[in-house]
């Protein structure tokens, strides 16, 4: 319950401040320790990346620590870039459920096509009483192909050509991801 008032706290700040960009978030957004993730939702690596979010890495540090999830679509990955888009509408609806959002598209992406991406879609938002019409819309909105594309362009900025990308502080973690590794570059960003 906690964390989900977190998310409602962030959610408000940030729509109420005018012309800000929207990212999706998770943990303490008020924290001064950033964890900043390039992911693809088409990616196996990145499910990885989730599994140890879910598992180890948010029940230890998610009160303490914000993560702020960005998109690096990779080209081979057909439906990556739509899903990504169409994320972005969902957390501008509700955070929470952009998060829900990408744990679903990353664990199922082997039976995600880009043909069937959008009745996919339209039965996330059913499932969770958002507009079926505006998820689909979504995916052709300028404004939330702008946001992904500059996440993209952060990563390139970054040197970032692989993913999951994980940045914490100065140090960061590209493909294969150890928790004892992220956990220590966390425990090392904490004030002190």
């Amino acid at each position: 319950m906690r964390s989900l008032r977190v998310v409602l706290l962030w959610t408000a700040a940030v729509a109420a401040m005018p012309g800000a960009r929207y990212d999706v978030m998770e943990g303490n957004p008020a924290s001064p320790v950033k964890v900043v993730i390039y992911e693809d939702l088409q990616c196996g690596d990145c499910l990885t990346l989730r599994t140890l979010l879910d598992e180890k890495v948010l029940p230890k540090y998610g009160d303490r620590v914000a993560f702020q999830h960005r998109d690096l679509p990779l080209g081979r990955h057909e439906w990556a870039r739509p899903a990504a888009i169409a994320d972005r509408w969902v957390a501008e609806q509700s955070n929470q459920l952009g998060i829900i959002m990408r744990r679903e598209l990353l664990a199922q992406q082997n039976s995600i096509t880009l043909q069937n991406l959008q009745p996919w879609l339209r039965e996330f938002a059913a499932r969770n009483h958002l507009d079926e019409k505006g998820i689909v819309d979504a995916l052709t909105d300028p404004r939330l192909s702008a946001i992904v594309d500059q996440d993209i362009q952060s990563a390139q900025a970054r040197g970032v050509t692989k993913v999951p990308a994980v940045f914490v502080g100065g140090v960061s973690f590209t493909e294969t991801i150890l928790y004892d590794d992220l956990a220590r570059a966390i425990e090392d960003a904490m004030p002190r």
